[in-house]
């Protein structure tokens, strides 16, 4: 089987294989973090009743004051602080047990580790990256991409870093893309440079598809450079100045032969003049030359008669 087999149909949608990704190990769920305020009583009020024992007593109450400020030590060891915007995946030896994402002082388990993961929205600007379009035109193009993190346990524990982890499954599905589609499409069908909605939506599609199972959502994602590369950029640049000249040359015709056949149309009906086929193919030939040329015409008075 041949490339040119995985291409896409004539109307521009792709048929390629969505991408799988294992299914995750966890997922996000909410971790027990009472009111930190009431933790932090609690452990100032073990520590001063510990420090009280340890300084005034004797014998036993000096064992009850350790245990009082081990306690307290503990106790103050669980708070912890979540600012807006962030959470914190909650692990215990190891063990994932929660995530805490209510903003403000929480208290969890004292012997639990903590990490923070920014539930922010972030954008990533790829590089520019020169690649083949699907016509094998060599091509520069780069993209902007808005994401966040909707399940923290996915993003923590299923890459080795979630952020890295985007930016390369971003490279790569924009290379797909500028793969899989003409810059420039003559024929029937999707292209990069005039069908830009349509690509970011596809684009981010795509990536999201790659980075679900880190937990990423996308938010949006544009192209921000599109571009023949260098060393075949002038000759793309004759190329589209022809395709225009072409283009505009084909709407002055049309024009000019509406224009003909109204001026025809009214001299008939006016009966202004009576018109042979020969004196009807002259006129025709004068006014299209007038119209189309693209340059100011010089008139010419004939006194004579067009059969002497």
């Amino acid at each position: 089987m041949t490339d040119q087999d995985h291409r896409p149909a004539p109307t521009g949608e792709l048929d390629v294989t969505p991408v799988r990704m294992p299914d995750p190990a966890v997922r996000e769920h909410k971790a027990w973090g009472p009111n930190g305020f009431v933790g932090l009583l609690v452990g100032l009020v073990l520590l001063a009743l510990g420090i009280y024992c340890v300084a005034t007593g004797t014998g036993v109450l000096i064992g009850l004051g350790i245990a009082a400020l081990v306690l307290g030590l503990l106790t103050l060891r669980g708070l912890t602080t979540v600012a807006p915007g962030e959470a914190k995946v909650v692990q215990f030896f190891g063990r994932y047990v929660g995530t805490v994402r209510t903003s403000g002082l929480r208290w969890v388990n004292p012997l639990t580790s903590r990490r923070k993961v920014s539930t922010r929205i972030r954008n990533h600007e790829s590089e520019v990256l020169k690649v083949n379009d699907l016509d094998g035109n060599p091509i520069e193009i780069a993209a902007v991409v808005v994401w966040q993190v909707e399940d923290t346990a996915r993003a923590v524990f299923e890459v080795d870093s979630f952020v890295a982890f985007v930016h390369t499954q971003t490279e790569t599905a924009i290379r797909h893309i500028a793969t899989s589609y003409a810059y420039d499409s003559h024929e029937e069908g999707l292209s990069l440079r005039q069908n830009a909605e349509e690509i970011t939506e596809r684009l981010s599609r795509e990536i999201g598809d790659r980075v679900e199972s880190a937990g990423v959502t996308i938010i949006e994602s544009r192209l921000t450079h599109l571009a023949y590369a260098p060393e075949i950029a002038g000759a793309m640049l004759q190329r589209q100045q022809a395709g225009a000249v072409v283009a505009a040359r084909g709407r002055i015709v049309e024009g000019a032969v509406g224009m003909v056949e109204m001026a025809l149309e009214r001299l008939s009906e006016r009966e202004i003049v009576e018109l042979d086929e020969e004196r009807k193919a002259a006129m025709v030939s004068n006014l299209m030359v007038v119209l189309c040329g693209d340059r100011a015409t010089q008139p010419i008075i004939n006194a004579g008669s067009l059969y002497h």
